[in-house]
Formats: C-alpha cells, structure tokens, sequence
C-alpha cells in the first residue's frame, strides 16, 4: 500500500470510526515538524492541497505512532 494510501485509511478510520481528536499529525513546515490534532490538518492542508501528504512525518493516537515516515509504519 502507498504512502498516501496508508494516510488516507487512518484518517478516514479516525474520522468516521473513531474519535479524531485522539488523533495527530505531525508534519514538515519549512525546516522543523510541526504538531496540530487530525482536524487542525486537515484545516490547514485544505484536503492536502496547501500541505501534501509526503510532508507528514508521524501520524499517532494518543502514545501510540500509527505511521511514522522515518522508521515505517504500524498496522492499526
């Protein structure tokens, strides 16, 4: 599965099964990562049009990293 496929299938696991504000997302902003909640981003990324999904760094929920660009990824 793609990068964008595994983003796609937390969020949409966040947003309509789960609580979303347990959820965030960790992304590069110029040259330091910056952390908001799921709904934050997808405010800010304007539905990955202003941020796209290759500058997310870590997608987590609470303590645990569902994704994470630099050491692979987690299954849900």
């Amino acid at each position: 599965m793609t990068r964008k496929g595994k983003i796609a299938e937390i969020f949409s696991n966040a947003l309509y099964n789960d609580n979303p504000e347990l959820y965030r997302v960790g992304y590069i902003d110029y040259s330091r990562t910056n952390e908001v909640t799921l709904e934050e981003f997808l405010l800010l990324s304007e539905n990955f049009e202003t941020i796209p999904a290759t500058r997310i760094v870590y997608i987590k929920k609470q303590n645990d990293i569902l994704y994470s660009k630099t050491s692979g990824k987690k299954d849900l």
